[in-house]
């Protein structure tokens, strides 16, 4: 396999290592789901994006990486940070409600989202008969989960419902950034969205979570941490120090472990049951993945 920038072939180890930060990522609605249990929606988002920006402050600061703003730049990040608090508000609402194996397979439905949206927002990015046949993957995938999410209470089914919204916007936060990246390091454009809107994380929760913190058990600790520092602070830097030297397209090849992973850990460790019908989404949303960014061994660069 040759990558995207540097034309080298990916190292066993990093191959490993890029599988271990996908699962990484995957388990992260698990974690959210496990949070919510003692602290209220919009304040679990307030805590984890606060710890998260704090770190990756720090950590810019180390790396001697500027984290500087012109008024024009602020404005674009604000536009970013409006997206993003409807984003999360939406996807921790939903989570709230439904299962994590289903939380985490709709959150892995992304990238058809953004093909289809990129196709009309963006001139260089058409859907190509390859993006098709992966497009009817996922969506014949994602119509298994629905059937599915039809066996659950009505109050997972709003879940789902309000996941696919917070898809949506997921969506239309990628193809914004797609847009004004140019002007950003990749630090900034991830941490200046949490910072924007931690205050309003929490002003929200104190409004309406109606009890911002309910029960504080160490394995709500450790779920806070870990999609703090694991996911949105550890998982970053290192999944965008790949992506410098290996470039993005070879890395996305691994993208399916993601869904797999999280409806599996939701099985085994909240005790999530699996429908003949959530196996089968499983699948068809991995298998849509792999075709969108698997990039054959021929491909030139």
């Amino acid at each position: 396999m040759q990558t995207e920038m540097s034309g080298k072939e990916l190292p066993f180890s990093t191959s490993m290592f890029a599988v271990f930060l996908c699962m990484l990522f995957g388990a992260n609605p698990v974690a959210v789901k496990t949070t919510l249990t003692g602290i209220g929606i919009f304040t679990s988002a307030g805590i984890r994006f606060g710890i998260a920006a704090a770190v990756l402050c720090c950590w810019a600061k180390v790396a001697g990486i500027s984290l500087y703003l012109s008024t024009r730049q602020v404005l674009q990040m604000a536009g970013l940070g409006l997206i993003f608090f409807i984003q999360i508000s939406l996807f921790y609402s939903g989570m709230s409600r439904t299962t994590a194996s289903h939380g985490a397979l709709i959150a892995n439905t992304v990238p058809f989202v953004v093909m289809i949206l990129a196709h009309f927002l963006l001139p260089d990015d058409k859907i190509n008969p390859k993006k098709i046949n992966g497009l009817l993957l996922g969506f014949a995938g994602v119509f298994l989960l629905i059937r599915d999410s039809l066996d659950l209470t009505a109050e997972a089914f709003s879940g789902d419902c309000l996941l696919f919204l917070a898809v949506l916007f997921w969506g239309c936060n990628v193809i914004y950034v797609k847009k004004i990246i140019a002007d950003f390091n990749p630090i900034q454009i991830t941490v200046f969205p949490m910072i924007f809107t931690v205050p309003f994380y929490l002003l929200a929760g104190y409004l309406l979570d109606g009890g911002m913190v309910r029960q504080v058990t160490p394995m709500v600790i450790q779920a806070v941490l870990y999609q703090s520092l694991v996911t949105a602070s550890f998982g970053f830097v290192m999944w965008n120090s790949l992506i410098q030297k290996y470039g993005a397209t070879t890395l996305h090849c691994f993208l399916f472990l993601m869904p797999v992973s999280g409806v599996l850990l939701g099985v085994l460790v909240l005790g999530d049951s699996i429908s003949y019908s959530l196996a089968a989404s499983i699948i068809l949303v991995a298998s849509g993945l792999i075709v969108i960014n698997w990039k054959s061994d021929t491909a030139t660069v």
